[in-house]
């Protein structure tokens, strides 16, 4: 024989799970705490891939419009330094690129196509250094007219580092991508 306070509770927990089974109120919430967090990822994963792709397409616009000044010779005319190429190739990108030590500008050149090796945007664990010094002339990287000529710009960008679920950054650089755009031509005849 059981005591009566001991089926007094069980009649009273089933009458309870009775209750919570009839129950519908906070199903949405519950729902929604199981579905937030994927579908946030979703979100901000989408946002970031469209934040790459579009800063990717800015630096690709503005070393293009920067280049054209070497490809026609203006450049190498105007005694055009790297730093003031480097500063074009800011102008032309969005005004959310930072060009301090986070972009890189490297200029090859050769009379063949085959005579340029591409430089590497990643100097071991780091980003790698431009080809040359602020104050170095274009012309000693562009070569004469006629010349092939191959423009290569590294950008360090750090928001990967704040989305780490995304996973493009680079464990070398704390997490940062490397952004890589280049334009190969043959200068035109300019003198």
């Amino acid at each position: 024989m059981r005591p009566r306070n001991s089926s007094l509770a069980l009649s009273l927990l089933a009458r309870l799970v009775r209750r919570l089974r009839r129950d519908e109120r906070g199903v949405t919430v519950i729902e929604f705490a199981m579905v937030a967090t994927p579908f946030f990822m979703f979100i901000f994963g989408t946002i970031g891939i469209g934040l790459h792709f579009f800063i990717t397409n800015s630096i690709e616009h503005a070393v293009e419009a920067a280049a054209r000044k070497i490809r026609t010779g203006q450049a190498q005319t105007a005694g055009t330094t790297m730093g003031d190429f480097k500063s074009e190739v800011c102008a032309e990108a969005a005004s959310f690129i930072e060009c301090n030590g986070k972009l890189q500008i490297h200029i090859q050149h050769g009379t063949e196509w085959s005579a340029i090796t591409p430089a590497s945007c990643k100097d071991g664990t780091s980003l790698a250094t431009a080809g040359g010094a602020s104050g170095d002339s274009v012309s000693d990287f562009s070569g004469e007219e006629s010349e092939a000529v191959l423009i290569t710009v590294c950008y360090q960008w750090d928001l990967p580092a704040s989305i780490p679920f995304i996973s493009l950054g680079d464990p070398d650089l704390g997490g940062a991508a490397i952004i890589q755009a280049a334009t190969t031509f043959r200068t035109e005849p300019y003198k």
